[in-house]
């Protein structure tokens, strides 16, 4: 079932607060619905975000940096199987 962009936001906000200092909160998010709009205008209409792997890949990897946040974003959206790889290989080292 869709949801909208207001509750995906809600949604995210405690997930976002955990790892981003509080001025970066909602900046972060707002980050977040940009990708969402950018992942639908190159993914398709039936996708309306960014998928829940790609979107931890992104959290993992970014670890509450608002620059690699932006950075790591517009790499998903271009081409998430890099994102994918950074992020198991991150995975592994922390295992």
């Amino acid at each position: 079932m869709a949801i909208g962009s207001a509750q995906r936001r809600d949604e995210r906000k405690p997930r976002i607060e955990k790892q981003f200092a509080a001025r970066d909160v909602e900046a972060a998010l707002d980050l977040l619905h940009l990708t969402d709009l950018a992942w639908h205008d190159c993914y398709g209409p039936r996708e309306l975000e960014v998928p829940s792997p790609v979107l931890d890949d992104i959290l993992l990897l970014a670890r509450g940096d608002l620059a690699s946040l932006v950075r790591l974003s517009l790499g998903a959206v271009l081409d998430f199987r890099d994102l994918r790889m950074a992020a198991d290989a991150k995975r592994g080292k922390d295992s």
